[in-house]
């Protein structure tokens, strides 16, 4: 008799773990992850945004199950035994590399967790039991981290995969808002596979899904703009950012315990050794204050991406601005967040004359309405912020001039000790 158990949950209702994944759902590096927050610091905005990696790697994995069943009952693709093992457990620990406290960190200048996954997949007890399922992490990396080719491999990471249908939909449950209300049973019906423009046989979306493909990049942006761009959830991160930077610049935490930390133990850890006081501010939520709050609508459409991509460099300008207005370093965070791919597409669409065409850039257009406006979206999620910890006037347009002069001349300018505010 085949072994299996069902977890109650609250989005999905019933998850069934197969064999596979009770083989491997008890490891210590699994289960770490019920002390990871999925949405970092926005319980301190959403009361009830406190689900964890772990819920959302079973929902995930849920997910994946549901759509192999559906890709193989509809005849669109035979997928063998051993693949199938592999696509679903990867699946459901395509965020077992992940960090404390959401993105915060890979924002702050740590690596990306899908680099990280590597060593959590290689741990004792997880290996040993990849090992016994013939799945072992060098098959399930390429997957995780979306470079592998084979055709069903986008239902793990790509435009259209279980991570988004399952994060967007469980984050909106669990803040209780309305913005990421997806069609999800229509999504999973409409996906197929075909080849791509290159002859590549990939998972693709049947036109009868568009509809509802729209809803969820429109989900997507609400979500961004609402709940993970909040503005006191920013304020939150930028602390957060600073205090671990800190905690690290000073040798109080090694980077490599922090890719395996939980939150509750890496705050202890932080609150113990803080000489900031930020922990103890996030503890208790007294937040950094907004200064200054512009749209990204009211600033130059191609903006410079140092304030996002470059965390040395930011935190230079930070302590800089600062001093300039009169605080103490540390006591004012510049915050202008991106992610330019938000409403990217590249994905196959299956005409309903049996013709195939790609969803991507421009030609995306064709199809749907929404990305004829991305671009516009994107801008009115974003927002320039400064938060301070004290009251000061800040002035917006030199700030704007700050943030829209390119890297090069603003790291001139703090190597020069040059004034950052004219």
């Amino acid at each position: 008799m085949t072994r299996f158990e069902v977890v109650r949950d609250p989005l999905w209702n019933n998850i069934r773990l197969d064999p596979e994944a009770l083989a491997v759902v008890d490891t210590a590096a699994v289960q770490r992850l019920r002390y990871v927050r999925q949405l970092g610091h926005a319980f301190l905005v959403y009361p009830g945004a406190t689900h964890s990696r772990f819920e959302h790697a079973l929902g995930a994995y849920h997910l994946a199950r549901r759509l192999l069943a559906q890709v193989e009952d509809a005849g669109d693709a035979r997928v063998e035994p051993a693949d199938r093992v592999r696509l679903k457990l990867a699946a459901l620990l395509h965020d077992i590399g992940h960090y404390p406290f959401s993105h915060a960190l890979e924002e702050a200048g740590l690596p990306h967790h899908e680099v990280l996954a590597g060593r959590q997949l290689a741990s004792d007890g997880l290996a040993q039991r990849l090992a016994e399922l013939d799945a072992p992490a060098e098959q399930l990396l390429p997957l995780i981290q979306g470079t592998a080719r084979e055709p069903l491999a986008g239902l793990v990471s790509g435009s259209l995969d279980v991570d988004k249908l399952d994060y967007l939909s469980r984050d909106a449950w669990m803040c209780g808002v309305p913005y990421g209300v997806i069609d999800v049973d229509r999504l999973l019906t409409s996906l197929t596979v075909a080849s791509d423009p290159d002859g590549r046989r990939t998972l693709a979306l049947h036109e009868k899904g568009l509809a509802a493909l729209e809803s969820l990049l429109f989900a997507k942006y609400q979500m961004y703009r609402n709940v993970y761009w909040h503005h006191a959830v920013r304020s939150a991160t930028a602390m957060f950012k600073r205090l671990v930077r800190r905690a690290i610049a000073t040798a109080q935490l090694e980077p490599a315990a922090v890719a395996v930390a939980t939150d509750d133990g890496l705050i202890h850890d932080l609150m113990q050794r803080d000489t900031t006081g930020l922990a103890r501010r996030l503890r208790e939520r007294r937040l950094a204050k907004r200064a200054l709050d512009l749209p990204a609508t009211e600033l130059p459409a191609a903006t410079p991406g140092w304030p996002g991509e470059d965390p040395d460099l930011l935190e230079q300008v930070e302590d800089r601005l600062a001093l300039e207005l009169h605080l103490k370093p540390g006591e004012l965070f510049l915050d202008f967040p991106a992610k330019a791919d938000m409403l990217a597409l590249e994905l196959p669409l299956v005409k309903r004359d049996g013709t195939v065409t790609h969803l991507a850039g421009a030609a995306a257009a064709a199809h749907l309405g929404l990305p004829r406006v991305a671009a516009e979206l994107y801008r009115s999620a974003r927002r320039l912020r400064v938060f301070v910890l004290r009251d000061v006037a800040v002035p917006a347009h030199a700030i704007v001039d700050l943030v829209m002069a390119p890297r090069e001349e603003v790291a001139a300018r703090v190597a020069a000790d040059r004034a950052l505010v004219r």
